[in-house]
């Protein structure tokens, strides 16, 4: 089974390597926005502009009217074409949205074929530029597919892509789990697990917010403006980081230790509406959580029982199976008006959740894998999920 996967792996340029990548990612933010104020102009006249056609009247003038896009690697005032191909196809179909103009400082990335840069340990090999030290080694063998420079605040990362023929690792564990998302904790476990988020937007807030201020009084573009600017990037980038390390580490587990999981199809656009909870939504990453999850569970040949958005898992009472319609949110613990039983709100919403993935999960002979009472894990701290299941690092 092939498999693409990425490495992004931070980098460790001097500083004039780290002038080569600003002007690499300027030239393909400026061919980008070049092509989009063409396609608009040509689509204004009734033309019908393509990335292809846009690409070639491009090149026939680049050098003539834009010599310094001869500085870099050629491959960055060639991809933003199939990029901006491929977002206007997105946004056509109705999966994304209208491409607009990118801007300094944001985003900044270009991209390298991979027959234009080589490997070697600890470093990569740039064209126009030479060898660049990388702060680790490629971790995956396969085909190398390409490679994409970015930078986030002021640090410079290189993700490589790999095309792997990787074999599904084989998960022994025969247990099931249902798992419940929430903006009080992370998660809650089937098995009375409650894994705590670390809310690293809320934690931070008061730091956040106070950089907010000092940058909104210096005048913009001037040099206290700047290292202000870099100040909040280097606090969202830490924001970011510590969230997604939590992520990472609680997928793993649920790979390494639980066969078949059960999980909500949350509507994240929808619920982010709620003001009174949308900042704690988007500290907890759902999203990516499911995300990160379901490519793992590929590699771990787990299998993924979503349920359908509608389902009624924190209504539905985990003994009787009776629908409390009039649940409301802020009711935390779970009263079954029909058999008079009480279970806190989450855990019964993952237990339903597990009872739907032993359900979908069934043998030839149309039995389910393995009785209730015998696909319960054991309770374990939240620590537990650090520890890789081989036991090594």
């Amino acid at each position: 089974m092939f498999f693409q996967l990425s490495h992004k792996i931070e980098l460790n340029p001097n500083n004039t390597q780290e002038g080569y990548f600003k002007k690499a990612c300027g030239v393909a933010r400026f061919t980008y926005n070049w092509a989009l104020e063409e396609w608009r102009h040509q689509y204004e006249e009734g033309l019908k502009p393509s990335a292809l056609e846009l690409k070639k009247q491009f090149n026939a003038i680049k050098y003539e009217e834009f010599p310094w896009i001869s500085e870099v690697l050629r491959d960055a005032n060639s991809q933003p074409f199939t990029n901006l191909g491929r977002a206007f196809v997105n946004f056509f179909k109705g999966t994304g949205k209208y491409p607009v103009f990118k801007k300094r400082g944001i985003r900044d990335s270009f991209y390298i074929a991979n027959d234009k840069f080589q490997l070697d340990g600890f470093k990569i090999k740039i064209p126009k530029l030479g060898w660049v030290r990388m702060r680790e080694q490629l971790r995956f063998t396969g085909k190398i597919l390409s490679a994409t420079v970015s930078r986030i605040a002021d640090k410079w990362f290189v993700a490589i892509n790999i095309q792997t023929d990787l074999v599904p690792a084989v998960n022994k564990s025969h247990v099931v789990v249902g798992i419940d998302l929430g903006v009080k904790q992370l998660a809650t476990l089937s098995d009375g697990t409650v894994i705590e988020g670390p809310k690293p937007r809320k934690a931070l807030l008061k730091r956040l917010r106070r950089l907010n201020r000092s940058l909104a009084r210096k005048k913009k573009a001037s040099s206290n403006w700047k290292k202000v600017k870099l100040k909040l990037s280097r606090l969202h980038m830490r924001i970011a980081s510590i969230r997604n390390d939590a992520i990472h580490k609680l997928t793993t587990m649920l790979v390494k230790n639980f066969k078949v999981t059960g999980i909500e199809d949350l509507n994240v656009n929808g619920m982010v509406k709620n003001h009174k909870l949308s900042r704690s939504i988007l500290d907890m990453g759902f999203g990516e959580f499911v995300r990160q999850l379901n490519y793992k569970a590929k590699m771990c040949g787990v299998e993924i029982v979503q349920a359908d958005r509608f389902y009624p898992s924190s209504k539905t009472c985990c003994q009787c199976g009776f629908k409390k319609d009039n649940l409301t949110l802020s009711e935390r613990v779970f009263r079954c008006e029909s058999c008079g039983f009480e279970i806190d709100r989450d855990l019964n919403a993952a237990i339903n959740l597990e009872e739907l993935a032993v359900g979908s999960t069934v043998t030839a002979c149309g039995e389910a894998v393995r009785p209730k009472q015998l696909v319960r894990a054991s309770s374990v701290k939240q620590e537990f999920f650090i520890i890789p299941a081989n036991g090594q690092e």
